[in-house]
């Protein structure tokens, strides 16, 4: 493991992080100084610790908003995209979302019949 010296808002942290990793530690704690930085500079919050919790919200929120288009993304390619020979397709939803989503298709299926045309 490798320490490294780091800077977040003007305080500074000792940090260990495997090493070949270091990279990563140092632009993840570029994101979180920026994202606090931001906060204190918009002069609304005072407090270091709520600046920190607001900007792990704000961190947290753009990760939930890049992994849901991703699974938006990924669906809609799944949907475009011919099963493979095996007939089995990876699945992006969780399991109790896939079987539901897969018995509503049964029921669309079923409704619009074999030619596509509501019966």
């Amino acid at each position: 493991m490798k320490q490294i010296e780091v800077q977040i808002l003007q305080q500074s942290y000792l940090l260990t992080c495997p090493e070949g990793h270091e990279s990563r530690l140092l632009d993840a704690v570029e994101r979180v100084d920026t994202a606090m930085t931001r906060i204190r500079d918009a002069g609304k919050v005072r407090s270091r610790e709520r600046i920190a919790v607001l900007a792990a919200l704000n961190l947290a929120f753009e990760i939930a908003d890049r992994e849901a288009a991703d699974l938006a993304a990924g669906a809609a390619v799944q949907r475009t995209t011919p099963a493979t020979g095996s007939g089995a397709q990876e699945s992006l939803l969780p399991d109790g979302d896939n079987q539901r989503l897969e018995a509503l298709v049964e029921r669309l299926d079923q409704a619009l019949g074999d030619d596509g045309r509501l019966l």
